[in-house]
Formats: structure tokens, sequence, C-alpha cells
């Protein structure tokens, strides 16, 4: 802490303090950020102590490192962007955090609202009228405080708000003007503790009940595990609570992963489309007990193929509360028997003691998969770099913050609450190295023990390589690997089918698709980050030998790059 017994006080050193007072370890910024005051502040008033300043290369990546720290702790950091030029920048990051439901408290500011005391030139092109209407569609709240003391009522409220579920970002802007008003005396404020958000709900009376008169009159219940708590108390009240049920299980390979995958009673780690032999196990389920299932209505839609849905369902979420017009992320009205308007855990943990001893009489012991043989060498596709890296990573404490879109669900064994993450909810490439960051950040301070590791394509991770060098400045293990087919690849896929359809010639996907002409050296953009980065890897006979010593690199402190050359396909 600064020594602040003759500083003169300044509105942005209010501001700096009420940020301080919700005690949340890290601000994620980029120099520059929010006009001068608020920065001037942070160091010289509070001493860069509580938040810590995390320095970044763009305010993108600033946004999805602590949109990382949430998917890992699900607590919030503060991120700070510059005027309206940072905010714009921020924008794709924020629209992420908010399709994923994770809470974030964004700091902004705009040149002086008073025309008369702008500086030529710039004060006037980084002032802004209503600057949060640049995202107010995809976050949950944004104010622009008239004075310092607003700014704490400000401050507080976004962070009441934020973590508050379904949770979400929120944006404070704040007048540059008002940073630099000096003060006479340190404005009065109630103790930030009597300020704290509220707990969820609980389900409403009878509801539970009513519940699980239904489930013991099904014959074949089926569970969608959707968003979950990280707390190992979560995780084992939902094995406990599905295994009394009998039920089966799906988890969703683009959310968290809600159930271990390896349990008998799990299925697949399947995605929103219902395809194959999973459409038998949706339409045979006589009851579907959906917990926080995103877009459920689009998954049973899929499953029935458009028809009515003859299950019964119970709905576990409160994300209606979230439900705007903008964009569609609610997805699919889905046909509900019973609406629970609270989180799953809230649920479960009142379901759980009424269930008592109750149970179908089978225990259930999961067992590891067994370990794939590789080929010995040859190009490397993607399911069997899949099978490399579970291999790799089976006896190891490893936590997958993000896959590639086509990573194979059928090789996917996640054992525990922070087994896998999946990707950013909002689908923007440029996500992944950011995210990886931030969750690598908070699995080094709250689960040290645990391997961060990041599977991104080459598309995101080109997007937002500069991230990379954050985890260097602050001394963060990580490992990335990147599944690189040398193409948007994903899209050469659209184009084929459209080709297709149209009866033309879809050898021509590649076109507009391809990264190449010449390569990009994946791996020395990481070096200049201060990342290692051995390779290329183009042969299966020195993939798992590069996989283990990377692994053994990041469980030393180290910061691996490895770029995968892999066959052009999904899994």
């Amino acid at each position: 802490m600064a020594d602040q017994s003759n500083q003169r006080i300044f509105g942005s050193d209010v501001i700096a303090s009420a940020l301080r007072d919700l005690n949340i370890p890290y601000a994620c910024l980029n120099p520059g950020a929010s006009y001068r005051g608020l920065h001037d502040s942070l160091v010289n008033y509070l001493g860069n102590d509580t938040p810590k300043m995390l320095v970044n290369l763009h305010e993108e990546h600033a946004i999805a490192m602590a949109h990382g720290y949430a998917m890992v702790t699900g607590d919030p950091l503060i991120a700070i962007v510059h005027s309206n030029v940072g905010l714009m920048h921020a924008t794709m990051a924020v629209f992420n955090a908010w399709i994923d439901r994770h809470p974030m408290i964004v700091i902004g500011a705009t040149g002086p609202v008073d025309a008369a005391i702008r500086r030529p030139h710039i004060d006037w092109i980084h002032t802004s009228s209503d600057q949060g209407a640049l995202l107010r569609d995809y976050i949950k709240w944004d104010d622009q405080p008239g004075s310092p003391e607003a700014a704490i009522e400000s401050i507080r409220k976004g962070y009441q708000i934020a973590c508050t579920p379904p949770y979400g970002p929120v944006y404070i802007c704040l007048d540059s003007a008002i940073q630099e008003m000096e003060l006479d005396t340190w404005p009065e404020a109630e103790p930030m503790e009597r300020f704290t958000p509220p707990p969820p709900p609980g389900p409403p009376a009878g509801s539970v009940d009513q519940a699980l008169e239904m489930i013991a009159a099904a014959k074949n219940p089926l569970v969608l595990c959707g968003r979950i708590a990280r707390s190992e108390e979560a995780w084992s009240d939902r094995i406990s609570f599905v295994e009394k049920i009998g039920a089966k299980t799906m988890t969703n390979n683009w959310q968290e992963i809600g159930f271990p995958t390896h349990h008998p009673l799990h299925v697949e780690n399947t995605g929103f489309m219902v395809r194959g032999p999973l459409t038998d196990v949706y339409r045979e389920a006589d009851l579907i007990l959906s917990l926080d299932w995103f877009d459920l209505g689009g998954t049973l839609q899929s499953a029935w193929e458009g028809a009515p849905v003859p299950s019964k369902v119970i709905h576990v979420s409160m994300d209606f509360h979230q439900h705007r017009g903008w964009v569609k992320d609610y997805g699919k009205t889905p046909p509900m028997d019973l609406q629970i308007p609270t989180v799953p855990e809230a649920f479960v943990s009142e379901a759980l003691p009424k269930l008592g001893g109750k149970g179908n009489g089978k225990t259930y012991t999961a067992e590891q998969y067994p370990v794939t043989e590789l080929a010995a060498d040859g190009p490397i596709g993607v399911v069997p770099l899949a099978q490399a890296y579970r291999n790799a990573v089976r006896d190891r404490d490893v936590c997958l913050i993000s896959h590639t879109i086509g990573w194979p669900a059928k090789e996917s064994e996640f054992t525990h609450v922070l087994g896998c993450f999946s990707n950013a909810g909002g689908a923007g490439l440029g996500a992944g190295p950011g995210n990886a960051v931030g969750a690598a950040l908070a699995l080094r301070d709250k689960h040290p023990g645990m391997l961060p590791v990041a599977i991104l394509g080459d598309g995101d991770y080109l997007m937002g390589v500069q991230a990379l060098w954050t985890a260097s400045h602050e001394d963060i293990p990580l490992l990335i690997i990147v599944a690189n087919n040398q193409s948007y690849f994903n899209d050469e896929l659209h184009q084929e089918r459209v080709a297709i359809a149209r009866d033309r010639p879809p050898e021509n996907r590649w076109i507009g698709q391809k990264i190449g002409g010449p390569d990009v050296d994946l791996g020395a953009m990481a070096v200049a980050q201060g990342f290692e980065a051995p390779g290329p890897v183009t042969d299966m006979k020195d993939l798992p030998g590069v996989l283990s010593d990377a692994l053994d690199r990041v469980a030393g402190g180290g910061r691996v790059l490895l770029d995968v050359r892999v066959t052009p396909e999904y899994g």
C-alpha cells in the first residue's frame, strides 16, 4: 500500500478504493486503460496490491483473461478498457462472457462530458454519448456515474448484479473529469460487507417433491447435465443424485463438463445436434431432467426432428432471467411439464435428503478408459491426436481449458469438476488464448497441482496469440496445443456442403479458407511471447514423446506451445 498520509485526494482515488473493497485479486488491463486518473490511483494510491494489475497487449485479451478466470472459479475479475476505442476492441470478448454467463466487472471511461474542459482533438474523439449502448444488449447492467460518490454506488451495484445468477458482465463508464476531480475530504461510505450479492433462490415450495414423484414414476429417466458450480461438493452431489435415481446422463461438449464421462451412467459427451444412436437414447427416455442445459428446446427439437416431444420434461434453470431480444442466445423455447427456477446445485442439494437410501440397488464403479494403441508413424489425424493426448494425461491431474470444434467426443475422458470447460460461448475466434491464460492463472492460484492445457485451432490461436505474453510476464504455467490443419477448416466444410447442395465442385472448398503460402510459423509467434515451442510435430512417431515432455515442462512451471500438424478432418 502506498503512503497516503500526505496525498491529495482525487476522484480516481475514491474509485480505486471502491474497487479494492471488492476484494477481487486482479485487474486485467492494457496500458492507458480508462484514461489517466484511475491508472495513477491504482499504482500510486493503492500501490497495486489489490487488485494487482495484469498487463495485456490488447483489450480483447484482458476480457478473455477475466472470462477464463471465471471459468475456473466462478468469481469475477476486474477488466479495465480505454474509453470508447478500448471498449470497441473488447466487445467480442464481452459477448463470449455473456453467452457463457460468467461474472465480470468491466471498467471503462469517456473523455470529459463537460465540453468546456476537453483538450483539443483527443478528448473529443474519445468522448461518446451513451457509451454503454455499444454493448448494452449483451451485458447485465451498465452505468455512468456523475460523481466519485456515485461511482462507489455504481461499483457496488455492478458487483452485486454480476455475481447474482444467472451471472454476467457489467460495464461502468467513468467520466475522466470525475476521475481528475480534486476532493477536500474523503467521502463516507458504508462498509462493503453490507453489499454482498444475494445467494441464489431455492426451489419453489413443493417443486422438488413434484419433480421426485415424476422421476420415481419414470422407467427410463435421462439427465442432461448442463451448467454446474465449480466445487467438489456440487460435483459429488450431482453424482450421488444421478446414482440414486438410476438415470442415464448426457454432457455437452459446448459447455463445462457436468458429469464424469467415465461413469457407467454416462452415455456420451455430445453436442446440441442429436444424431445416430443418441437419437434412440433420447426417444427411449420417458422423462428428461435438464440441469441448466443450454438450448434445451433446440436439443429436443433435434432429437425428435421437430415432432412433439412425448417424454415428460423437467427444466431446472434460472437462465430465463437473462433472456433479451438482440441476440437469440435463449435458443428454442422447450416444452416443459415442470419448470424449477433455481440453480442446479440448490435443486440437487434439496432433493438428495429426500431420496434418502432410495436407489435401484445397483452400485456404480467408474473405470478409466484403456490406453489406446497408436500408429507407429505417419500423418496425425484429429482422432489419433485426441487418443495420444488422452494417453499422455491419464495419470496426471489436468484441466482441459478448451478444445477444438471437431474434437472427438468419444475420446473425451473427464473425471472431475475442472475436467473441461469447452470453448468460449459466443464462438468468437481469438478467445482461446486469452481464456487459456486467465484459466491457467486461476489454476495456479487456486489449484496449484493441476496442469492447465488448452487445445486450440490454428485460426483461434492466430487471432489471439499475443495473450500468451501475459502468461510469460506473470509466470503462469500453461500448455497450448494447436491442432493446426492450416485452414479455417470449419468453413471449408460449410463451403463443401453448399457446393454439393448447389451442384458445384466441392473441391473448391479450400479457396479463401487455407492458411498457407507462406505457412505461418506458430512456434515462432509463441517464442516471441516467451513460450517454448518445440516442433512443429508432423509425424505420429514423435507425438507421444513430445506431449509427455511438454506436460513435464508445464508441471515444472513452464509454458509450452505445441504446433501439431493435423490432417484436415473432423473427429
